[in-house]
């Protein structure tokens, strides 16, 4: 048994956003049915192509365990099929442009006649308001989101972060406001709207910047990097570099390598309650007592210099020998690893977070799993549907068409998708 077992998902999710949370939904037990055009499908399905004639990893790996139906939503039997969906299913995602679903014809308020139990979760780029109709991408999300203005350094331009926290970030959080919902439901028996802007979302993981900005109120930030180096501060928060944001000390410093191997770096903390092991490990423990470095205040005007000695002795380690030794003593860090190491991580692949999975189309690749364990959930990842793979298994076994009509309706659909092409 999986947690959402009998839980039937209608999927009208495209590109990342969407289709990140139909999938994690998938993960834990949800019949996930993708809603796509014939011949086209999901636009992803054909970018980024790295196997030609098969599905590129941008699609496959954004839709596993899901099935797919074909769908012209243009014609009468069409729409037909959709309603008796919407009257079949639990939950509508989508992340069309705003309007899309109204002038297909499914409004939300049609949406509840046919289901008053259904619940609609909806991916947009912002929330109510004058750019609501605005169209967003990740990094537009990023920008707009407050993560953009406070990453990179402080002496350059706002820079983006490679983790989708736009896209991938707002489907988690829009999954999480599905299974509220569909939590709720059981006590109210009523469906209900979701709405994940990709703002809100990206806002939403920048919480300790907005922290930031009421704090610089009051005064400097005192643990940023640029207070230890009398740089006053404007009236935003500023791009700190790497400094650690979580008020300790902390930067990413060369490992041995380092001049070969752009990834040859660890992150390296001076908890303050570990300072007196960090002096005895890089050889100074003089640091413990000296004034002006036995106390945390008094080191914020040296952190150049702490941060330089502590890396005089990390570039004559590996990243790894650097965490076999700081680790036994508590002293945070952590490598950077990039994603070929992260690739290979056997540790990763023994719990499920990178998966091999096999294709018909381009054979096997590597996906990520479930980031989520539960017990008594156990998740298999399953390779992604081929555009239209399970049509007649959904009409027949989902719908209660008979095979005659899932044929008929099959072989109409196609002859008004010809006629109409030819006439356009």
């Amino acid at each position: 048994m999986k947690a959402l077992d009998g839980i039937k998902i209608l999927d009208f999710t495209h590109v990342q956003s969407g289709p990140t949370c139909t999938q994690l939904l998938a993960w834990f037990g949800a019949d996930v049915i993708k809603v796509e055009r014939p011949g086209e499908g999901d636009a992803t399905r054909k970018q980024l192509i790295d196997v030609p004639g098969a599905d590129s990893l941008y699609f496959t790996m954004l839709n596993h365990n899901k099935r797919s139906i074909t769908i012209d939503t243009k014609n009468k039997r069409g729409k037909e099929i959709l309603e008796r969906l919407v009257k079949t299913c639990d939950v509508l995602v989508e992340n069309f442009a705003p309007g899309a679903l109204d002038r297909m014809g499914f409004s939300w308020e049609r949406i509840q006649e046919l289901n008053p139990r259904m619940i609609m979760a909806s991916v947009k780029g912002f929330g109510p308001g004058k750019y609501e109709d605005c169209k967003v991408y990740e990094n537009v999300a990023q920008c707009a989101g407050g993560s953009a203005s406070t990453t990179g350094f402080r002496d350059g331009p706002p820079l983006v972060t490679g983790a989708q926290i736009g896209d991938s970030g707002t489907g988690l959080h829009l999954a999480l406001g599905i299974v509220t919902a569909l939590y709720q439901r059981e006590r109210s028996g009523r469906g209900q709207r979701v709405l994940a802007p990709m703002q809100d979302g990206v806002l939403n993981l920048c919480r300790v910047k907005l922290r930031d900005q009421q704090r610089l109120e009051k005064g400097p930030l005192k643990e940023y990097s640029q207070f230890g180096e009398g740089i006053p501060f404007g009236e935003a928060t500023p791009r700190a570099g790497n400094d650690s944001g979580g008020g300790q000390p902390g930067r990413i410093l060369k490992c041995k390598g380092w001049e070969t191997d752009p990834n040859a770096y660890t992150y390296f903390i001076t908890q303050a309650a570990v300072w007196e092991k960090v002096c005895d490990v890089i050889g100074e423990p003089e640091w413990k007592t000296k004034p002006g470095y036995a106390k945390p205040v008094e080191r914020l005007d040296k952190l150049n210099e702490i941060f330089a000695r502590i890396e005089q002795w990390t570039m004559t380690k590996t990243k790894f020998e650097v965490m076999d030794i700081c680790n036994p003593l508590d002293i945070p860090v952590g490598p950077i690893l990039s994603l070929k190491e992260i690739a290979a991580d056997e540790g990763l692949r023994a719990t499920g977070t990178i998966v091999e999975v096999d294709h018909p189309e381009r054979g096997p690749y590597l996906s990520v799993g479930c980031p989520i364990k539960m017990s008594d959930s156990p998740v298999e990842v399953k390779r992604s549907p081929l555009l239209g793979e399970h049509t007649d298994e959904i009409l027949t076994e989902v719908l209660g068409y008979s095979k005659e009509e899932a044929a008929e309706l099959r072989t109409v659909g196609a002859t008004e998708i010809v006629k109409r092409q030819a006439a356009e």
